[in-house]
């Protein structure tokens, strides 16, 4: 056999062999936080202006503008009410696989909301989220860009999400003001 057909022959039993071995096992590499990013220890999100601010200490490292819930005005207090969530929270956890451009998960409802919403034997709600646009948009971009939209969220543009999501962690605190 000539050495060409030697070559493609073994050729064609590795990726035989491949083929019949299964899935491949992807090895997971973990990044290390690149010194270039801005320190973030904490979010404030101010409803009334429509802004989230990344900080450090008393000190902005970055504003965005936000989009709130359909009924914008005071502290969500059950389920289906459209108000966006005010006190004090944290980022519970991040979902790359959103219905929406990423998603980061606030902590509501807290000990407090679920009491109030206990009293009134109201369902507190939940699933409130820090997200991008719909992947599947259902308005205008006009509409997306200059209303509240959101079921109680807080939504931002695309870019902003992937900042936001670049430079918050799980566990970080968020309070959100009138």
């Amino acid at each position: 056999m000539s050495l060409h057909k030697r070559i493609l022959a073994g050729l064609l039993a590795c990726a035989s062999a491949m083929a019949y071995a299964g899935p491949r096992q992807v090895t997971r590499v973990a990044f290390l936080s690149d010194p270039s990013l801005p320190y973030v220890d904490h979010i404030v999100v101010k409803k009334s202006e429509r802004r989230l601010f990344l900080m450090d200490g008393d000190k902005v490292v970055r504003e965005f503008r936000i989009h709130l819930g359909l009924e914008p005005e005071g502290p969500k207090e059950r389920s289906g009410d459209y108000r966006t969530p005010q006190g004090w929270y944290t980022l519970a956890r991040r979902n790359p696989r959103s219905d929406y451009f990423l998603s980061i998960e606030i902590s509501y409802p807290n000990a407090r909301d679920m009491a109030r919403a206990r009293a009134h034997h109201w369902q507190p709600g939940g699933q409130i989220m820090i997200h991008g646009l719909p992947n599947t948009l259902h308005g205008t971009l006009y509409y997306y860009r200059h209303d509240d939209w959101t079921n109680g969220c807080i939504a931002v543009s695309d870019a902003d999400m992937m900042q936001i999501w670049m430079l918050t962690r799980d566990g970080m605190p968020i309070d959100i003001e009138p």
